[in-house]
């Protein structure tokens, strides 16, 4: 394959885990508003506890998610290390998400419904770019690249072949 088919499959490869990484986060997303807004609505917490007790919930959707539809054929060797490693990660995520909202509660005064959502959107922003480089380089690591283990694969097939033929020859004949 040329270095720019390979690249092209790769553009690829990324498009597609965007799009699917995507369509999780919006639904976490959704489910993330969704809780906050009825907890900000319902209860008398304060605005960044109901967005923490939001963003905790909609962790747990998106790691399923992730788990068996974005990043299902990634390696699944390791759960407790790949759980752990999300949940730091995640952990962070919510510390930028909501530290944008408390920036802008109690650091500007802006606390309108309208000023809350617009703000947690910031942060959810921010942080999903930083969730989507560490999910990917850290969390749900890529497995060997099939073409790679094919090549690999036909390399020994090629060398069994070879060490055969070397068997069936008569001794003391040349080989090319």
């Amino acid at each position: 394959m040329t270095e720019r088919g390979a690249l092209r499959v790769r553009m690829e490869q990324l498009a597609r885990e965007v799009a699917k990484f995507g369509a999780v986060g919006a639904l976490g997303t959704l489910v993330n508003f969704g809780v906050s807004n009825l907890l900000w609505h319902t209860t008398d917490l304060q605005a960044v506890r109901a967005n923490v007790i939001a963003t905790v919930v909609a962790i747990a959707f998106n790691y399923v998610g992730f788990r068996y539809f974005t990043y299902k054929d990634r390696d699944k060797s390791s759960r407790t290390k790949e759980l752990t490693l999300f949940l730091m990660f995640s952990a962070v995520g919510l510390v930028i998400e909501n530290g944008v909202l408390y920036a802008a509660i109690y650091g500007f005064d802006w606390d309108s419904p309208l000023q809350r959502n617009i703000f947690k959107f910031v942060g959810i922003g921010i942080a999903t770019c930083f969730r989507f480089w560490s999910y990917r380089t850290w969390v749900f690591k890529t497995l060997p690249a099939r073409e790679a283990v094919a090549r690999a694969e036909s390399f020994l097939e090629d060398g069994t072949k070879a060490v055969k033929a070397d068997e069936k020859r008569p001794a003391g004949r040349a080989t090319r």
